[in-house]
């Protein structure tokens, strides 16, 4: 690792991925961010050797490559853990118990922030937004979900991991890739867990089923399904509507692009897709589907 290239063959393999990276793209620079993913899924870190790699590739300076890779937290200046462990210890979290458990779990590891155990398995972190505030306080490890943690839940995950034994996430993929192996598909190159386990829990669902109980939607939503002021059904009105470009589920098509602004509708929600896997919703929201489906 300490050597200024890559062996010939790990450089010809991170050759062929950087191409197949700089295909998506329309300017070659612009796949600097997951090449950095890239090189750090080889060495566990933005080496001086993937600076150089990345630069050649791409035309670019080192420094120009090291301004980049200096921004972001995600990459690492210095040789990482097998598995990063975030305690967010952002407001909410940090008032349901987030400071508590960073500070025990560093007092158990012997680190603190940024820093690796020495047997090189875990490298502690405080992560100012797990994105997670619905589950506080939030762990990740290696950007996989475990919610509602206490400084004994956190101790235990930690001490599974040291052990070597697999931990499951409570949201998202079924198991945890090492940090090198999910390195490389934030790089772009999936690995299969990308439809495991449970997309979203009961807590983030929670406000689309009030919403549902209670008819709550978006006021351009029920344009075209309101009755009229007689009591009647407002069909001239829905007729009107679909004329003047509104979409299924009322939202003003024509006016938004007019305002430059995505209609916002029924058909918009990302929560109504198609799910792949049954784990990836609540059963509630699976039998809604088939009797949808059904009628």
């Amino acid at each position: 690792m300490s050597s200024e290239t890559f062996a010939p063959e790990a450089d010809a393999r991170l050759r062929a991925e950087a191409a197949e990276i700089i295909s998506r793209y329309p300017q070659a620079r612009s796949a600097l961010l997951p090449m950095l993913h890239l090189v750090q899924s080889e060495d566990g870190f933005v080496s001086p050797r993937g600076i150089t790699l990345c630069a050649d590739i791409l035309g670019l300076t080192r420094a120009e490559v090291s301004a980049v890779a200096t921004f972001y937290s995600q990459y690492k200046r210095h040789p990482n853990g097998e598995y990063t462990v975030g305690v967010c210890t952002n407001a909410l979290c940090a008032v349901m118990g987030g400071d508590i458990i960073f500070e025990k779990v560093s007092e158990h590891l012997g680190v603190g922030h940024d820093e690796t155990t020495v047997d090189g398995k875990i490298t502690l972190e405080q992560v100012e937004c797990n994105a997670a505030c619905d589950y506080a306080p939030v762990v990740m490890v290696n950007w996989e979900f475990f919610d509602n943690q206490t400084p004994a839940s956190t101790i235990a995950l930690v001490d599974q991991i040291t052990a070597g034994e697999p931990v499951q996430p409570t949201r998202g993929a079924s198991t945890v890739g090492t940090f090198k192996e999910i390195s490389h598909v934030l790089a772009g190159f999936e690995d299969g867990r990308a439809d495991e386990g449970v997309g979203a829990g009961d807590a983030t669902l929670l406000g689309l089923r009030l919403a549902r109980e209670n008819d709550w939607q978006a006021p351009g939503a029920r344009r075209g399904r309101r009755e009229d002021a007689d009591g009647g059904p407002a069909g001239d009105t829905a007729a009107a509507g679909e004329g003047a470009g509104t979409a299924t589920g009322g939202a003003d098509v024509t006016g938004a692009e007019a305002a430059g602004k995505a209609p916002v509708g029924d058909t918009q929600s990302s929560a109504d897709r198609k799910p792949t896997t049954e784990a990836d919703v609540s059963a509630e929201t699976v039998d809604k589907d088939v009797k949808k489906e059904a009628e």
